[in-house]
């Protein structure tokens, strides 16, 4: 182990990091806009105040990489969501043009852990990309490698992002890791840069969300915010929404995906009546979109999100990894053909 004072400490401004839609935030990792607080519901706006899905690239020849964060509540997890999640970094590198994880910050125990993320590394010079933790709102992150080591921070990409709005599945509910949430998985599979926008319990498809999602310049946008709705508010702000947004941005492909059924609906069929029914008004929303020629729109079941197996949440409601995996599976192929 590489001791303290042997380490140069690095700090990684917010302006190194991916998925940061807006720069004039009132935190450097504010995910909306200070002007955003006096446009969205204020328990939008408190969410927002988390790092979920920002991630910094840096290079580095160094046998070990450590890390010092500084996270802004005392509260560093949940009964059914990690602290490594919650509250930790995760960190992956690049092995021949693709990125694969190397260790994540989970000895989160207070508001400014410090750990060795990696160490005994071949000497080559890599890249890496490291993600924010995906709840606690973060105040500050530094890198540390051996003194002697070479470091460089990276820029973040220039490509269009991939814009993802939805509940606290999309905000990374209940993911060991950052990295495990399917838009950071899908933003490794496609080499794109991602937006996160997941808002826990409170995705409910507002205008004023889609007026700053039509501010971002997206490849493509993800609306995933049936699980936050009941039917009658689908009916009241769905189409609203998507057609605010789509007169924005009437070339950039739209993805609607239903939410996904509870894990265990296969044992108490009535319960799924109500979501059938939101599924087939969802469903009917995008036929009649795309009938009128509503700009490229794309179309993603919820049924199998989680897989058909029952296996793949831990609560019913909440992918575990295996859960977000699938997700990222499902996904794929429509993105790839948004892309396209």
């Amino acid at each position: 182990m590489t001791q303290p004072e042997a380490i140069s400490w690095h700090e990684l401004p917010a302006a190194q990091f991916e998925g940061r839609g807006w720069s004039q935030t009132l935190r450097p990792f504010d995910r909306l806009p200070a002007r955003a607080q006096q446009a969205v519901p204020e328990v939008v706006w408190n969410l927002s105040r988390s790092a979920t899905g920002m991630a910094a690239w840096f290079e580095t020849d160094a046998p070990a990489v450590h890390a010092r964060w500084r996270l802004q509540s005392a509260q560093l997890g949940e009964p059914n969501f990690p602290v490594a999640g919650f509250s930790g970094l995760d960190l992956y590198a690049e092995d021949s043009g693709r990125l694969k994880w190397v260790g994540a910050g989970h000895l989160v125990k207070d508001q400014e852990p410090q750990q060795c993320l990696i160490e005994g590394m071949a000497g080559a010079s890599r890249r890496f990309l490291c993600y924010l933790p995906a709840r606690n709102p973060v105040e500050g992150v530094e890198i540390g490698v051996p003194r002697g080591a070479s470091f460089r921070a990276l820029p973040p990409r220039a490509e269009k992002p991939l814009v993802f709005y939805g509940s606290s599945i999309v905000h990374g509910a209940y993911a060991s890791h950052a990295g495990m949430i399917h838009p950071a998985i899908l933003g490794r599979r496609l080499g794109l840069p991602t937006i996160n926008l997941g808002f826990s319990g409170n995705a409910k498809m507002e205008i004023a969300l889609a007026e700053l999602l039509a501010e971002l310049d997206a490849r493509v946008y993800i609306l995933d915010a049936l699980p936050n709705m009941d039917l009658s508010l689908v009916r009241e702000r769905a189409e609203l929404f998507i057609r605010s947004l789509r007169r924005a941005k009437p070339a950039t492909p739209i993805v609607m995906v239903e939410d996904r059924p509870l894990g265990n609906l296969w044992i108490k069929p009535s319960h799924a009546l109500g979501q059938e029914e939101k599924w087939r008004f969802h469903r009917a929303l995008f036929d009649k979109l795309s009938a009128e020629g509503a700009g490229p729109l794309f179309y993603l079941e919820g049924r199998n999100l989680f897989g058909a197996d029952a296996d793949g949440s831990l609560d019913a409601s909440h992918p575990s990894d295996l859960g977000f995996f699938r997700m990222a599976d499902a996904l794929e192929p429509v993105l790839r053909r948004a892309l396209a």
